[in-house]
């Protein structure tokens, strides 16, 4: 597929590429770029769900497991009142 950089640097997603991809808007992506190419990768959130008495971080489905890292990080923001 074809698309066209604007006068302000931004680049259209085609909707049938976002589909797949799982980007809606309002998305946080991460951009890099690796042997050349730029990659274009969704960031993972966590969200929080209650079990029972628990909280428990978890990923968006489709993704890959949480890292503890990203955890740590988490709950750092949580306990920080950055996340709700």
């Amino acid at each position: 597929m074809t698309t066209t950089i604007d006068n302000a640097g931004r680049i259209v997603i085609p909707k049938s590429l976002r589909d797949q991809a799982g980007l809606v808007p309002g998305t946080e992506i991460d951009i890099q770029i690796r042997n050349g190419h730029l990659e274009i990768e969704p960031v993972a959130t966590i969200t929080v769900e209650k079990r029972g008495r628990f909280l428990v971080a978890v990923a968006p489905p489709g993704t890959s497991p949480v890292e503890p890292n990203a955890v740590d990080d988490f709950l750092n923001d949580l306990r920080e009142g950055r996340v709700r």
